[in-house]
């Protein structure tokens, strides 16, 4: 797509946002609340997850074959709605795409450094992540002298996905897992995986009032529609009645990925489409 002119045509083609599974719906409900008048395709590739404990270069190949289906509907910008893949793969599907690529990593770690009042920030990601350094870098380059404490919480992505937002088990693991940082007198937490912002109500509670948690969907969304306003790629057309403005697509069956989905946005998704990725 030619994106040069940011024509009306062009401002009215669809946003593509993937994630390994459902957690990049926060991503894209956040999309949907701040830019009302935006079309969405979103890929899930439920099949294949979760990326956090897969290597640079499995995750790196699975973003490539997710990029090109999306291109397929013609999207005029992605939004990788995964930190794994914001940590892995971004760079190379900046270099490679055609169209405008962005991460929720980035728009985190910005929040957070001008955030913080005691310079003491924690992040909690997915072991992938973690092991990236993403966070640190990005962090320390906008804030010098920060201290950033970084824990992995594997558990919490599957806890998200079997439903299980309000649970004891919930609430025993995310005990377990915090308690270092609350002991560490952190002011200002990075919900560093696109999962996590499901379980906010859980975090909050345990780490109390004094500490404040970045929500990287929020961020995004808000540099999103800064990026696209910037290119002249933002729709300012309202949305036809009736119009099919939001469509899903997964690598394996759609029951509980709609089910899931219907759960935390309220848009009315009714349907979804299996797709098989690895021919892309």
């Amino acid at each position: 797509m030619d994106l040069t002119t940011g024509n009306v045509e062009c401002a009215k083609a669809p946003i593509g946002v993937f994630d390994s599974g459902i957690g990049g719906l926060t991503v894209a409900r956040e999309i949907m609340r701040q830019i009302p008048n935006e079309s969405i395709v979103y890929f899930g590739d439920t099949a294949r997850l979760p990326y956090g404990s897969k290597s640079k270069e499995t995750v790196t190949r699975y973003s490539r074959q997710i990029v090109r289906f999306l291109k397929t509907h013609h999207v005029k910008t992605i939004v990788a709605a995964c930190n794994t893949v914001s940590a892995y793969a971004l760079e190379m599907l900046e270099q490679e795409s055609d169209i405008p690529v962005i991460g929720v990593v980035k728009p985190g770690a910005k929040v957070a450094a001008a955030t913080t009042r005691n310079k003491k920030i924690g992040v909690i990601a997915t072991e992938a992540t973690i092991g990236s350094g993403i966070y640190n870098r990005y962090i320390e380059e906008l804030n010098h002298g920060v201290t950033i404490w970084e824990k992995a919480c594997p558990l919490f992505v599957p806890l998200v996905e079997e439903g299980l937002l309000e649970d004891p088990v919930t609430d025993e693991i995310a005990r377990r897992y915090l308690t270092e940082l609350i002991d560490l007198d952190i002011d200002t937490l990075i919900l560093g995986c696109t999962h996590y912002p499901l379980i906010r109500s859980t975090l909050g509670r345990i780490m109390g009032e004094g500490v404040t948690l970045v929500n990287p969907a929020y961020e995004t969304a808000r540099e999103l529609k800064e990026m696209l306003a910037e290119k002249g790629l933002l729709n300012t057309e309202e949305p036809k009645l009736g119009s099919n403005r939001y469509q899903f697509y997964v690598s394996d069956t759609t029951e509980k990925f709609i089910r899931f989905a219907n759960s935390i946005i309220k848009y009315g998704i009714l349907s979804a489409r299996q797709v098989n990725i690895e021919e892309y």
